[in-house]
């Protein structure tokens, strides 16, 4: 796995991130879906993997799951989980914040 930078500093991301609206990320040509829920930062895969809706133009529901704007499936953020289990879970990608700035795991 490489660690790759995606914010300068934690507060850089605080500014830019904001709580549960889910962002479009392009790291190494990979689409990710990165969103601030409850201060902590989460990135999956981009793409439903129902029919492969943008989840970045998705909302986050009142339960903290990722909704796809195409379907409504509904991903669990921690484990990328599809709720009724009706589809493929998503690729979830580790992120860490250090002094250093704050870096997604690819």
């Amino acid at each position: 796995m490489e660690w790759i930078k995606i914010f300068e500093s934690s507060s850089r991301a605080e500014e830019v991130l904001k709580e549960n609206h889910p962002r479009l990320l392009m790291v190494r040509e990979k689409r990710i879906c990165i969103v601030k829920r409850e201060g902590k930062i989460y990135a999956v895969q981009n793409s439903c993997t129902h029919s492969a809706g943008s989840l970045h133009l998705g909302t986050i529901n009142f339960k903290g799951e990722l909704v796809c704007p195409q379907h409504q499936y509904q991903f669990n953020l921690k484990t990328g989980r599809e709720n009724s289990q009706r589809s493929a879970d998503l690729e979830c990608y580790p992120i860490r914040e250090s002094d250093d700035g704050v870096f997604i795991g690819i």
